[in-house]
């Protein structure tokens, strides 16, 4: 049985005449004939009886035209599901990194939409650290990520942000009011930190030991909301990105690093040489446009966290 016999039969039951259902189908009427003995043939039953010049439907032929009804409207709503894909419309999956929930996604994806061409589209997002992001890009759950570079192979990427890296202090710290003060301070007072296990946690893991830096890590968190909450607290300093939860607390003193330029960088990752939609490659290319990255001749003595790994 094929869609073909399905519109045919539809046609000929509507019109309840073969030399009109033929014409309306471009096709000719021994053509059509034939297609409904072998549609008869197949299911095993008769769809039609002979009244006057034209048919009409049997009994089993009009149970049948339901369902063909149905299979027909369902494969003309998936046709045009299709097309609306192949456009402007679609859903977009993408997983970013917790300090980007705040803004910086919602901005971007919200001027993304404004854009009359993607009025159709829509949005999926889920929040999670680097390695499970990345996961789930790799495996085709998630179109987009947004965080730090694993550098699979199978991943593209493409630097969005430069986030500085900066020490925070509680207000009322000794060190509160120096400007810039030197990573040997961690070595001194309580140190809030990341998980061990997530991106961040790992890369700074890493720092220390290039650096020479052995802080008393009395806390470890899984991100920057609940590092600066503790900070506020006393419960520590920390050294974590400049990001926008920094800027809006007033709770805390921010310190750039002396004598030392480290940057984290926040990447879009997706897979490699697999296909997307239209909508998900006008995202892509929409997100390359709003990069913030300054290029790597701009300040040749910057550090880039991601270049630390197994030291």
């Amino acid at each position: 049985m094929t869609l073909n016999q399905l519109l045919y039969f539809q046609k000929v039951a509507t019109l309840e005449n073969y030399h009109q259902a033929a014409e309306e189908l471009y096709v000719s009427q021994p053509s059509l004939s034939r297609s409904m003995a072998s549609l008869e043939a197949e299911l095993g039953i008769t769809l039609f009886q002979k009244e006057g010049r034209g048919v009409v439907l049997t009994k089993a032929g009009r149970l049948f035209l339901e369902h063909a009804n149905k299979i027909l409207t369902e494969c003309g709503v998936a046709v045009d599901k299709m097309q609306e894909l192949s456009s402007n419309g679609g859903k977009i999956d993408i997983g970013y990194v917790f300090p980007l929930a705040g803004h910086y996604i919602p901005h971007k994806v919200r001027r993304f939409l404004e854009n009359k061409e993607n009025e159709k589209v829509v949005f999926n997002f889920w929040q999670n650290h680097t390695p499970a992001i990345a996961a789930k890009v790799k495996s085709g759950e998630l179109d987009v990520g947004f965080g730090g570079c694993l550098e699979k192979d199978d991943l593209a990427y493409f630097p969005l942000i430069n986030q500085n890296m900066v020490i925070v202090t509680p207000l009322g710290h000794p060190l509160e009011k120096e400007g810039e003060i030197p990573l040997e301070a961690l070595d001194h007072y309580p140190v809030i930190g990341y998980d061990r296990d997530c991106w961040m946690g790992t890369h700074l893991k890493s720092l220390y030991k290039k650096y020479d830096v052995t802080p008393d890590i009395v806390v470890e968190c899984p991100d920057e909301y609940s590092i600066v909450a503790l900070v506020r607290e006393n419960f520590g300093i920390a050294l974590m990105p400049r990001t926008d939860v920094l800027e809006k607390d007033p709770g805390v003193s921010i310190h750039e690093i002396k004598n030392l330029d480290i940057s984290h960088q926040i990447f879009m990752f997706w897979r490699k040489d697999a296909y997307h939609l239209p909508a998900v490659e006008r995202f892509l290319s929409y997100m390359k446009e709003q990069a913030e990255v300054e290029t790597d001749s701009a300040n040749a003595s910057k550090v880039y966290l991601k270049d630390i790994v197994n030291y």
